[in-house]
């Protein structure tokens, strides 16, 4: 980079480095942004010029960090977030802005949506963002804020803490229950083939390889759902079959091993208010339920 560095640094580009950052795409962050990818283009490389480092580097997979951008990415995360707070007004020592939380599907549709959401009318200056997803994503490139997890991390500058042991049984309506238990034919209810990969849904063809799957879905949420229809058995956590009333367990003699779920946040986000009282609320949820998961 250039020796010469400009005095006065635009927080439109910081922002757009954050983004791009979080995304690592360029299609991505102009979609975030709801900008082109010039624009995109053009504050990164204003940035970099401004600081006198490169930031990122193009790969095939997409953009990643270099060494100068993963800490600039920490410095310039604090200014959003110092940004979401001012722009909502100063509350003495309430939690304020917003808070990113990753999980699988199964845990966000099961569990936390409906129970979350309270936290959010209690501190009305707080937003939280629920994303589900299948892929693990980076804390690090500030993803996400908090990530809730069934494995645990073995690197990365993260706290894990424990939250739960998750039990598994096939659950379906009171009439295909029967019929399975008196000898009727196994119908099974599976994850789509773009996710067969998953643990679960290889568990499942190697225990009954001739059970027919007769309906196939994403996740374990809406696999649970798919079994009120009476269309077959679905292999499902605990926490999700028992809090269903038109399902019950259904006994095939066989069950995949629990698994346990973490919920991991940034060592240096250990101060961060907002963040604090969200991973503190996550806790004493499953912490309160726990008999729902095994």
């Amino acid at each position: 980079m250039a020796d010469k560095k400009r005095t006065d640094l635009d927080w439109q580009d910081v922002r757009t480095f954050v983004v791009l950052a979080r995304h690592g795409s360029l299609s991505a962050a102009a979609r975030s942004l709801s900008v082109n990818h010039a624009t995109i283009s053009r504050r990164l490389h204003s940035l970099e010029a401004c600081l006198g480092e490169k930031l990122v580097e193009r790969r095939p997979e997409g953009y990643v960090l270099t060494p100068a951008g993963t800490h600039a990415l920490q410095a310039a995360s604090d200014m959003e977030q110092a940004a979401q707070i001012l722009s909502q007004g100063l509350q003495d020592g309430a939690p304020l802005g917003l808070v990113r939380i990753n999980s699988s599907p199964g845990l966000a549709g099961g569990f936390l949506s409906a129970r979350l959401p309270a936290l959010a009318i209690r501190h009305p200056g707080l937003e939280i963002d629920l994303a589900p997803a299948l892929r693990s994503v980076s804390l690090e490139r500030h993803e996400a804020d908090i990530a809730i997890r069934f494995d645990k991390p073995k690197d990365g500058d993260v706290l894990a803490r424990p939250l739960a042991t998750v039990g598994y049984a096939f659950y379906g309506t009171e009439e295909t229950c029967r019929a399975v238990e008196e000898g009727g034919n196994l119908i099974l209810i599976g994850f789509n083939e773009a996710d067969a990969y998953l643990s679960q849904a290889t568990w499942m063809a190697k225990q009954f390889p001739r059970a027919r799957v007769a309906f196939r879905a994403k996740d374990q949420f809406l696999q649970a759902i798919a079994a009120r229809s009476g269309v077959g058995l679905a292999l499902i956590p605990h926490y999700i079959g028992r809090a269903d009333p038109l399902l019950r367990i259904c006994d095939l003699g066989a069950v995949p091993s629990s698994k346990e779920v973490f919920l991991l946040t940034r060592s240096r986000d250990r101060k961060d208010a907002s963040i604090r009282v969200v991973a503190d609320e996550v806790l004493a949820l499953f912490e309160r339920e726990r008999d729902l998961f095994m």
